[in-house]
């Protein structure tokens, strides 16, 4: 299948289309983006459920419950990114979906094996890429984390942290830390949008994410820096005012300001993850043509596992 290349503004269509996304369906993407942060959670919860069931002298249980539920997680995931593109496919075609569609891809017939194998496939390029990174330009960098992680799993009771200094060429690898994410958007935008939406196998729609990765690599790139400006704006912003609700709650009680911000915290989680898993649509959507776009979102026979 023919790949398009892009011009440099598309990376700014993107962004702009994702953040309007919501204005169609806003009961099913934002319901299916809410059951998918839940499941993402999961591993965090299970693992602070793990801690106080084993008490703070016992961190091995913990990790051992984390571990575990980011393996399943590493194979579920690509499931329910698949299920959220074929919802944002739904609403953006004008077809009638809901937030429960999200876990459709899970049920035969809906190609969960080809959606399990991109998903693993690309997870392998992305872990490969970081190691070639860290290896080749970030050693110290990689030992500054792990003795950063390292004191976080094992802290002192009573003493304040003591964080080791930062290394010599971090900054080098924050930039290609940032075109390693800028690459692996693109392939997994292609990739999955591919699988899910429009049929392909695996070594194909592969072959699709990188020819139209490397076609686009300037509209990506603009895309990186113009989301990454938008983060930092974004997350101050609401910074400020989670800080704000707790500081106005706190004046009544703490749990009154806790109660303030946990949903207003929660509902910026939500929009982040219309947001990024629209862009991911939307690049799949142009790049590989128009005729892709009108692919039906409802199962046929090319979603066969």
């Amino acid at each position: 299948m023919q790949t398009k290349a892009m011009g440099p503004g598309a990376g700014w269509r993107w962004l702009a289309s994702a953040v309007n996304l919501g204005r169609n369906n806003p009961r099913a993407l934002f319901g299916a983006a809410a059951l998918m942060m839940g499941v993402a959670l999961l591993p965090s919860l299970l693992q602070v459920l793990a801690i106080e069931f084993a008490g703070a002298g016992n961190a091995r249980l913990p990790m051992l419950v984390a571990l575990g539920a980011t393996l399943v997680l590493v194979v579920l995931y690509p499931l329910l990114l698949a299920g959220f593109m074929r919802v944002v496919h739904a609403v953006e075609t004008g077809r009638p979906t809901r937030a429960t569609a999200l876990f459709d891809a899970f049920r035969a017939g809906h190609g969960r094996g080809r959606v399990i194998g991109i998903g693993l496939l690309l997870l392998a390029v992305y872990i490969g890429l970081v190691a070639l990174v860290l290896g080749v330009a970030g050693r110290e960098v990689a030992a500054w984390y792990v003795d950063v992680w390292a004191m976080a799993q094992s802290p002192t009771p009573g003493a304040a942290p003591t964080l080791p200094g930062m290394p010599d060429g971090i900054g080098r690898v924050m930039a290609l830390m940032l075109l390693v994410a800028m690459v692996t958007g693109g392939l997994y935008s292609i990739g999955f949008g591919q699988v899910a939406l429009n049929g392909r196998g695996v070594g194909e729609a592969f072959r699709d994410a990188v020819a139209g990765t490397l076609k686009n690599v300037l509209p990506l790139l603009v895309l990186a820096l113009v989301g990454l400006v938008g983060m930092i704006v974004a997350a101050l912003v609401i910074a400020l005012v989670v800080v704000f609700l707790v500081m106005l709650g706190g004046l009544v009680s703490p749990v009154l300001g806790a109660v303030l911000a946990i949903p207003v915290y929660a509902a910026f989680l939500v929009m982040l993850y219309v947001v990024m898993f629209g862009v991911m649509y939307f690049i799949w959507r142009d790049v590989c043509g128009a005729e892709a776009a009108g692919t039906p979102a409802a199962p046929h026979a090319g979603f066969e596992a």
